[in-house]
């Protein structure tokens, strides 16, 4: 039988379903646990930088664990308002603005730039496109083997 899990910032009384601030706490769930991770409209509230006290790369470190919780093989997709449309800017909340570029150069399987900021992990693009609201990037991505250290 299929399980459908959450995570929220909130406190929530619902089964299946961990509060947890992404931004700052590792994913609660054990390695290799999900057959698929989706992230609809959380990735631009996600900050690139904190400082609490030491500088994390907040953005990077929550890929890493995405990248962890994933089985080998499986996808995740990321749906997200993007760059350069309005909507991506309009929300003070939005932090972590996202271009066609983010996902494909610093998490996929041939250029992993993000591995220079401390991501465990690489990722196949299998499909990068504009949603139907025009504004939202869809990005989908497939769990490969880490790349070996640079």
């Amino acid at each position: 039988m299929d399980e459908v899990y959450g995570i929220d910032i909130r406190e929530r009384n619902e089964e299946n379903i961990r509060t947890c601030d992404l931004a700052v706490e590792a994913i609660p769930f054990p390695d290799n646990f999900f057959d698929c991770v989706s992230a609809y409209d959380l990735i631009e509230h996600i900050p690139r930088i904190i400082y609490a006290p030491n500088r994390r790369f907040s953005f990077v470190e929550l890929m890493s664990e995405i990248y962890r919780v994933l089985k080998l093989g499986d996808t995740f997709l990321s749906v997200t308002p993007a760059f350069p449309h309005e909507p991506a800017w309009v929300d003070p909340t939005h932090v972590n603005i996202i271009t066609v570029q983010t996902f494909p150069f610093y998490f996929d399987d041939k250029n992993c730039w993000g591995r220079d900021y401390g991501f465990k992990g690489a990722f196949h693009i299998e499909n990068q496109k504009w949603g139907e609201s025009g504004f939202h990037l869809e990005t989908l991505m497939r769990k490969v083997p880490e790349l070996p250290p640079k």
